[in-house]
């Protein structure tokens, strides 16, 4: 299990994910009551944003155990690089409604997650396709 390539591009983005609850997006000036106070965005910094992450991290590690079912992984891998986009348009949205706006080094972290979910989606559909082919030899 460990040994495929898509197992280590799936704990990729599960740590990615984890990470980017404690490291910020974005940084910046937000105005409220007519006051400048600074905003942080991060993964836990708004709801839909701490829902969609976690429910990438419990995405991620789950389709690393179905190893087994190539075809559901597949899905869910497309499923879960959906969200994982989603995400990434939630924090620009964020940045957005900032007031100056500054990207933290950890800005990248989302975009792994999403790199993370397409490589392994990548790697799961040739050992589909690796299969099908040993099948027809037989």
């Amino acid at each position: 299990m460990i040994q495929r390539q898509q197992t280590l591009w799936l704990l990729l983005s599960t740590v990615a994910a984890i990470l980017s609850f404690k490291f910020p997006f974005v940084t910046g000036k937000e105005m409220i009551n007519n006051q400048l106070s600074d905003k942080v965005a991060d993964a836990g910094s708004n709801f839909p944003l701490l829902v969609l992450t976690g429910s990438s991290i419990i995405l991620s590690a789950v389709i690393i155990f179905l190893f087994k079912n190539r075809k559901m992984q597949m899905q869910l891998c497309l499923l879960g690089l959906l969200l994982s986009v989603l995400i990434v348009i939630i924090y620009i949205v964020q940045m957005n409604k900032l007031i100056k706006p500054t990207l933290a080094l950890y800005c990248i972290l989302p975009f792994a997650v999403v790199a993370g979910y397409f490589m392994a989606f990548r790697n799961i559909r040739k050992d589909e396709k690796l299969i099908k082919t040993l099948d027809k030899l037989r």
